[in-house]
């Protein structure tokens, strides 16, 4: 029986493909009604440590002001809008033109105080802790500058400004890696998601055009500087796999079931290439089912994609206010106690 590794060796194990000593668990956000529910006053931070989650994860610290209700404007002109989650909605952006584009200045990625979470984090937890960073790729930064809506026009309307958003985007996200590196991040979470549940926001012929380039762009970046990537995106993506696979990227990551998606066709197909993280239902079976069943979801997923490593087992998306804290740790006692390696769910069989 393998020795047990640190949080660090085993999440770097599964981003090599490679089997580790046990199944990592970690997730991109954990509400705080969750979180408080089972480590009542909770940072994020505790409850990761107390929890025993295999990583942490970070992004640049922006200023932000007030100007609505809930409404927010961030260093990089995007207007944010917030609800019980901690993250907010962008709803409009500086830029709607070539020429805003042209007069456009995004925030310093090198400014005094840009790193104090990731110095922080990476100060407590390095060689113990995973350490993730929240960058991105290549359609976060361009939806958040123009908004989601005029950002679709813009593909059809004016190609030459949405590929002058995407360089944009790619210099300073391999700027701000570099500062990452340097900080002591192990690996790049880009959170830039390309599809609905049922189908992509643009075609494929259009997403080669016009983002894949730049994709393979930031990857080989992120890559050179020694940072390992976990690509997130929601929704049907099938049409833009292969692009995906060739892109660089590490580890992808929900596998979407509200898409259809399913992990073990996922890791039948490209579990050779990438590994998989993922993907306990978090929009009904954390959020309405039974402890039971999540166990059962849970149990399923180990079976369909364990073998061989590769796997970061999680929820779909991330914990957000609606997920019944029991249900979060029936997932997580779950992951325990079933995803020790080598893999034995003998006398279980799927429900």
């Amino acid at each position: 029986m393998m020795n047990e590794l640190t949080s660090t060796e085993r999440v770097l194990r599964v981003l090599r493909h490679e089997e580790p000593d046990r199944i990592p668990h970690f997730e991109w956000l954990i509400s705080p009604r969750v979180r408080h529910a089972i480590c009542p006053g909770s940072s994020l931070e505790e409850f990761t440590v107390r929890m025993g989650l295999d990583a942490i994860v970070t992004g640049p610290n922006y200023r932000k002001e007030q100007i609505g209700p809930n409404r927010f404007r961030n260093e990089w002109g995007t207007i944010q809008e917030y609800s019980a989650e901690e993250v907010g909605i962008p709803v409009d952006g500086p830029i709607k033109t070539l020429a805003d584009l042209e007069r456009y200045t995004p925030p310093d990625p090198h400014a005094p105080g840009r790193w104090t979470s990731l110095e922080r984090f990476a100060g407590k937890y390095k060689g113990r802790l995973a350490i993730g960073v929240h960058l991105n790729d290549v359609l976060s930064v361009p939806r958040n500058l123009m908004g989601f809506e005029k950002l679709m026009e813009t593909f059809a309307e004016c190609p030459e400004l949405v590929q002058g958003l995407v360089d944009l985007s790619v210099r300073v996200n391999l700027e701000l890696a570099k500062e990452a590196v340097q900080r002591g991040a192990d690996f790049v979470f880009t959170g830039d998601d390309y599809a609905s549940t049922q189908t992509p926001f643009i075609s494929p012929r259009m997403f080669r055009q016009l983002l894949f380039p730049g994709l393979k762009r930031v990857f080989a970046g992120y890559k050179e500087l020694g940072l390992y990537i976990i690509k997130h995106t929601d929704g049907n993506i099938r049409p833009l796999l292969d692009m995906l696979l060739e892109s660089g990227l590490d580890a992808l990551d929900p596998i979407d079931p509200l898409a259809g998606l399913d992990i073990g066709e996922m890791k039948a197909r490209c579990g050779s290439k990438v590994s998989l993280k993922g993907n306990v239902d978090c929009a009904h079976t954390l959020t309405n089912g039974t402890e039971e069943q999540v166990v059962q979801e849970t149990l399923s997923v180990i079976r369909k994609a364990a073998a061989g490593g590769g796997l970061i087992l999680s929820s779909s998306n991330s914990i957000h206010s609606g997920v019944k804290p029991g249900n979060y740790l029936a997932m997580w006692n779950t992951i325990r106690a079933y995803g020790k390696y080598p893999i034995q769910l003998d006398g279980w069989a799927e429900a």
